[in-house]
């Protein structure tokens, strides 16, 4: 018998411009009936390449050899590397379907959840349109869709990330498939809704004896949920087998590397390791020991106050245009931030952390409440006087290239709050001071004139507290601006602001759903649900001994923390 899919001596390159890449080399390796296998790494390590080429879906500048062997009864195997368009669309879908990174930018935004899964049945299964219907219905349901007859006729932007993950699983298991690649499936999305997604996926595996190809660059997730492991890095495999082995006791420094990185209990008040230090200083495989960080010193004289803080969105007014009901986004809330210390703020999607966030910065006017940032009330200033105030209180946001202007230089955009707040006399000197600023989170003079698309994720991330720091604030707000990179560029920017925490002393609010990140890097911790703070407390009390329901199913939530943190930390 014949593993479903078998893929020996594999090596993709890249050709443009007469100059050629190699993204994958010599890789090798099997998935066996009713597994699910994931391949784990960094992005550039070559993990989402192998998948696509799978089903030829790679673009035209790629060059595949070696041979990607698949049998779907067991006995006869064909090369999916050398089928024509014609024949690899028989199988795209139909026996092999995948699941995408990003479900948002997967579905058509101007066709129903339920169109676009009718859709696949009726090209692949020949169904009449009431039986791809009923099928539909009966896909929303097996994937634990809330209202799927509802849910058949909304657009994507009508539902929340999961929902909409949800509804990618239910096209892909429209056709019953063999095998179910699933890319990066649960990235960015809350710790709560990761969990129930995986869960899904294992529960679908079980139920038709699937075959799952999950690709991760978490190996914390991987631990819930897989049987086999493959470690990828710069194109290779560097260690593969059953999972609990090979997490128990890796023998790759990669793999090591990929683990120490990850915060955890044990890596509180340290400075986390990065992979690049790791690899380059470690031929013996053997891991560095841990830092200790030197932070600022923590006041109890209170830098911001936040008394009562209301913020409605209006759901429906009458033909006046009188508001008749509202959505509490932020109700009532009443927390301080002493100076120097950073305080978490975690929660799931739509508990308003954000919301009460940009309300702090008056990004968004509150219906109530008072906002005191160093005794000033915020909300009482005029638009001048709010100008002047800004200047110590800055905000990092969670996505970084949508931060940037794609058409201003990265010098420009750093520049520009300097020109604003007319500070330094001549253009040169805010020149030198956008320099230092550069110099000051890791990078380098000559990428003053490069635009974003010329830099990674976690340097964009620098770029972004590069220019959040330009004005020399008092106050910083981060917003998300950790949850979508790898683990080791995480760490390299949770090293950076507490490396910044300690020489400017600045005070910070840390949003995130990742109560992991949030133990790490915050003094004190505050959980939102539904609007409202549930629980508040040190940060160890937080996350050791919670004491509300909500707190300790976030904390119950966290990837692989039963199994990695006990036996790794």
């Amino acid at each position: 018998m014949h593993p479903l899919l078998q893929i020996n001596n594999l090596q993709i390159s890249f050709t443009q411009d007469g100059d050629t890449g190699l993204a994958v080399q010599n890789s090798s390796f099997t998935i066996p009936k009713g597994k699910l296998v994931a391949i784990v790494g960094e992005s550039g390590s070559g993990k989402s390449v192998t998948a696509l080429s799978v089903l030829q879906l790679l673009p035209k500048q790629a060059n595949i050899k070696g041979d990607i062997l698949f049998s779907a009864d067991g006995t006869k195997q064909e090369n999916l590397a050398l089928l024509s368009e014609k024949k690899i669309n028989t199988i795209r879908g139909n026996k092999i379907a995948m699941i995408f990174q990003e479900p948002m930018t997967s579905l058509n935004p101007v066709y129903t959840c339920g169109y676009q899964v009718m859709e696949a049945l009726i090209q692949h299964k020949k169904l009449s349109k009431k039986a791809a219907r009923q099928k539909t219905i009966e896909l929303f349901e097996q994937v634990s869709l809330p209202n799927p007859t509802a849910m058949f006729k909304r657009f994507p932007h009508q539902v929340s990330g999961g929902q909409k993950q949800r509804v990618m699983i239910a096209m892909a298991m429209s056709c019953n498939p063999c095998l179910l690649i699933a890319d990066e499936p649960t990235t960015a999305l809350d710790v709560r809704v990761q969990k129930s997604i995986l869960q899904l996926l294992k529960d679908l595996q079980a139920q038709n004896q699937l075959s799952v190809l999950l690709i991760t660059h978490d190996l914390a997730l991987v631990a819930d949920v897989a049987d086999e492991i493959i470690v990828m890095f710069k194109g290779e495999i560097v260690e593969q087998g059953n999972v609990k082995d090979i997490l128990k006791s890796p023998q790759h420094i990669y793999t090591k590397a990929l683990l120490a990185c990850k915060p955890g209990p044990g890596s509180k008040g340290k400075k986390l390791q990065v992979i690049n230090d790791i690899m380059q200083v470690n031929e013996d495989l053997n891991l560095p020991t841990d830092t200790a960080l030197a932070g600022p010193v923590v006041t109890t004289e209170a830098i911001l106050s936040v008394q009562n803080l209301t913020v409605d969105f209006p759901l429906s007014k009458n033909i006046f245009g009188k508001t008749t009901a509202v959505f509490k986004a932020v109700d009532e809330v009443s927390f301080e931030v002493n100076k120097n210390e950073t305080v978490g703020l975690v929660g799931e999607s739509g508990c308003g952390k954000t919301t009460l966030g940009r309300a702090i910065l008056h990004l968004i006017k509150p219906s109530a409440g008072k906002i005191l940032l160093e005794g000033k009330d915020i909300a009482a200033l005029n638009e001048q006087q709010l100008r002047i105030i800004r200047k110590n209180l800055q905000i990092v946001f969670q996505d970084p290239y949508g931060s940037l202007n794609p058409r201003i230089r990265i010098g420009d955009a750093i520049m520009e709050p300097l020109t604003v707040h007319s500070l330094y006399s001549n253009k040169k000197q805010r020149k030198e001071k956008v320099v230092s600023l550069l110099d000051r989170v890791s990078l380098d003079a000559d990428h003053f004139n490069r635009y974003p698309h010329q830099f990674s994720g976690g340097q964009r991330q620098r770029i972004c507290i590069a220019r959040a720091l330009a004005l020399d604030p008092s106050f910083l707000i981060f917003d998300e601006s950790v949850s979508a990179l790898d683990v080791s560029v995480q760490a390299q920017v949770l090293n950076l602001i507490n490396e910044l925490k300690s020489q400017l002393n600045f005070t910070a609010i840390f949003i995130s759903h990742d109560l992991s990140v949030v133990h790490y890097i915050s003094d004190r911790i505050l959980v939102m649900n539904k609007g409202k703070i549930v629980e508040q407390g040190t940060a160890d009390d937080i996350y050791f001994n919670p004491t509300n329901e909500y707190t300790q199913q976030l904390i119950a939530a966290i990837p692989g923390k039963n199994f990695i943190l006990s036996n790794l930390r």
